[in-house]
């Protein structure tokens, strides 16, 4: 599948089961960014295809 890494401007060619999959392999912490599948933001336990096209976009909090 591709994934975009949003804050290291990167994509990659990836396989993963899951959300939490693709996040482990990739040493990212699911409480700082926010998955998005096919243009639809999902949880990390949702399972992934091999068509799919994943962007991983950065949480950004302010006050």
């Amino acid at each position: 599948m591709k994934v975009y890494i949003e804050k290291e401007k990167k994509q990659l060619d990836l396989a993963a089961k899951t959300g939490a999959d693709l996040l482990e392999k990739l040493k990212i912490n699911p409480a700082t960014v926010l998955l998005v599948k096919n243009k639809e933001i999902i949880l990390p336990d949702e399972a992934l295809q091999d068509s799919d096209e994943i962007q991983i976009l950065s949480v950004i909090s302010g006050g």
